[in-house]
């Protein structure tokens, strides 16, 4: 079998898209699975689309992805330029070959013709289909248009009876009755081929010997295979992957406000992680191992094991998956990562940082939902005095400014160079276990009044120790007064 060769052929037009992704991703796994080659190209031949930068934001995703591409514009190869719009010249002369073989023809309709010909399917609640006028032309008049400078484009020769047939990996065999195949534009006015054209051009002089796209491209297939037949080429193995859905009727997009692979990333999201769970969209292992690296992912993947059915892009699994990988960092690399989002609630507050991170590590699943948490450190928030009754805790305002009170001298015979979170955990539950109290009834007192808030990553022993003795005590003694003025 010769090497096998994919590619990834995304259009710049500013982002990476999560399907975009995966069939990068997909295609990388079944070239590397059998040692063969994986190739980057990109499709520019939509001119209007194009977006400044959008190049350099593929190969920044591609790389910080691990996604290495062995040939592309960056990096060169034998099978270049690798960019479409440097290709112009090349399609014209498979496009000539093919109106020479009767398979394409010259086509001068004007736009008013084919608005007209839309306007009139529209009114028959029909598809838009091309009507052949053009075909017709005899050669004489082709030439005298041609004379003329008329305006042209390039439109395939598909037959209108009997059937195309063709072979999908994931699909199995698709039949299409020629009746149905539009004659697609291949070469536009401007010279530029079309994306569906380039597309079977340099997948046959690339060599590409696996596709791998998206299923919406499945119904435009059966038009690909008419021009590799008709320039005798080899068909390439396909794989079509199934859509990604935010939900059961809805397609993922970018349009609509999905987050794309930048947007989750800038929402804390590790690349890992996304990664990861971008692989099971469509395809599973065969096993119940869900985390995967991608070194495991190309020794096992099996691009026979993608699905047909749509893949729903689940956020709440996404988040687990991404905690997962949190939890498996090291506290240092956790630390330098979280460190940003930290910064932002306790500003320049002198606190350990790393004893925050430690108490965050194994409860954050993703980095940005630690903004917000800790602003606490920075400041004490005003806040209710109800926050000091809780049912469960079995305590009320009573309750716990009788702990409180109970508690503050102990905790000021502390000495400050053993205020460490393991001395208060021990003297404050010994204390607790000598007056007969439930722990909830001193604990949760004291976190409200170090916190003032009724949700906190770690409890009061963790807040007390990173706050130190001097504020801790200070806080303690304005929820003391707080509860004071209440139950007067």
């Amino acid at each position: 079998m010769s090497k096998i060769r994919t590619r990834f052929a995304p259009s710049p037009t500013g982002y990476m898209h999560v399907g975009n992704l995966r069939t990068a991703l997909y295609a990388y796994l079944i070239a590397k699975h059998e040692g063969g080659d994986f190739i980057l190209r990109i499709e520019d031949t939509d001119q209007e689309r194009y977006v400044e930068g959008a190049v350099d934001v593929i190969f920044k995703t591609l790389r910080d992805t691990g996604l290495i591409h062995d040939e592309g514009p960056d990096v060169g190869g034998a099978f270049g330029p690798y960019v479409q719009s440097e290709r112009r010249d090349l399609y014209k002369q498979y496009a000539l070959e093919l109106v020479e073989k009767k398979e394409a023809y010259y086509c001068f309709c004007t736009k008013e013709r084919l608005d007209m010909l839309r306007d009139n399917a529209e009114a028959q609640k029909k598809p838009f289909k091309y009507d052949k006028h053009c075909c017709a032309l005899s050669v004489e008049e082709v030439e005298e248009n041609l004379k003329k400078g008329l305006p042209y484009v390039i439109r395939q020769n598909n037959p209108t009876e009997g059937v195309t047939k063709f072979e999908d990996v994931i699909y199995g065999t698709i039949s299409v009755d020629n009746e149905e195949l539009e004659d697609m534009v291949l070469l536009k006015s401007d010279g530029l081929p079309t994306y569906n054209f380039a597309n079977v051009v340099d997948d046959h002089l690339m060599e590409i010997t696996h596709v791998v796209r998206g299923s919406e491209y499945l119904s435009s297939s059966p038009k690909y295979n008419r021009l590799y037949e008709a320039f005798g080429w080899n068909v390439p193995v396909y794989v079509h992957c199934p859509p990604i859905m935010k939900d059961a009727q809805h397609k993922l997009s970018k349009r609509t406000g999905d987050a794309s692979f930048e947007d989750l990333l800038e929402k804390g999201y590790l690349k890992e992680a996304v990664m990861n769970y971008i692989s099971l969209l469509g395809w599973n292992p065969g096993t119940t191992q869900e985390i995967f690296s991608l070194e495991e992912l190309v020794e096992i993947f099996n691009y026979k094991n993608i699905n047909k059915s749509p893949a729903i892009f689940d956020s709440e699994k996404l988040r687990w998956m991404n905690g997962e990988y949190l939890k498996m960092m090291p506290l240092e690399e956790f630390h330098t990562l979280a460190l940003p989002y930290i910064l932002k609630d306790i500003k320049e507050k002198p606190l350990n940082t790393m004893k925050i991170a430690e108490i965050l590590h194994n409860r954050v699943e993703v980095l940005a939902e630690i903004e917000g948490q800790l602003d606490f450190f920075y400041a004490l928030p005003e806040y209710s005095i109800e926050l000091y009754t809780h049912k469960k805790m079995k305590t009320d305002s009573a309750v716990a400014l009788s702990s409180l009170e109970t508690i503050l001298p102990v905790l000021e015979n502390i000495p400050e160079d053993a205020w460490t979170l393991e001395n208060l955990h021990e003297i404050v539950l010994n204390k607790v276990k000598e007056l007969g109290l439930k722990n909830g009834q001193m604990l949760w007192p004291i976190r409200t009044a170090l916190s003032g808030k009724q949700f906190t990553p770690g409890g009061a022993f963790e807040a007390a120790d990173i706050l130190g003795k001097t504020e801790s005590l200070e806080r303690i003694r304005i929820g003391m007064d707080l509860l004071k003025k209440e139950l007067q």
